[in-house]
């Protein structure tokens, strides 16, 4: 599995809770669109396992300096493309899956937990740990062999799965 998250806002831990933390706890791979805010924080979850992450605009420089700003992420064949997104319109979002190649964009910033399915499907996992004036959320996905597609879905720490999608590798 792959857990999607962004957004801790953490300054001493990751705040992982509930189904978030079993995602992040279970997952080959955790990507994550920035917005750790402490070195802590990112160390507590590269302690976790295999971690892919950007750094977002409340950063400390320190984060800064050990993460970049985007990322392109291979994770079963699926080519992700990982940027908090502070940075981006709707547009330049796409622009950037289109230009890396992207099978999917992962983007935080918002806090609001989305999926778009376009000519670059984009994802926002939303915030697990500060949700703001959204549902709290991370993402999870599963690679289905047999029909060679990446199955998600959104879901709340409590356990909650409120959104499913189908992300498909692009053909050439």
């Amino acid at each position: 599995m792959l857990a999607v998250l962004s957004d801790t806002h953490g300054r001493d831990s990751p705040r992982l809770s509930g189904r978030t933390a079993d995602a992040v706890a279970e997952a080959s791979r955790v990507v994550h669109a920035g917005d750790f805010m402490t070195e802590a924080v990112l160390d507590a979850f590269e302690e976790r396992g295999p971690l892919a992450a950007v750094y977002g605009n409340n950063a400390t420089a320190a984060v800064r300096e050990r993460l970049p700003a985007e990322r392109i992420v291979v994770w079963e064949g699926l080519r992700i493309a990982v940027v908090h997104g502070h940075e981006h319109t709707e547009t330049a979002l796409a622009m950037f899956g289109r230009q890396s190649s992207a099978d999917l964009v992962v983007f935080g910033h918002s806090h609001e937990p989305t999926f778009e399915d376009g000519t670059v499907p984009m994802l926002n996992p939303g915030s697990h740990a500060d949700p703001r004036w959204h549902r709290p959320a991370h993402a999870e996905l599963e690679w289905d062999d047999d029909e060679q597609v990446a199955r998600g879905q959104l879901v709340e720490p409590a356990g909650e799965v409120f959104e499913r999608f189908t992300v498909e590798p692009r053909r050439p």
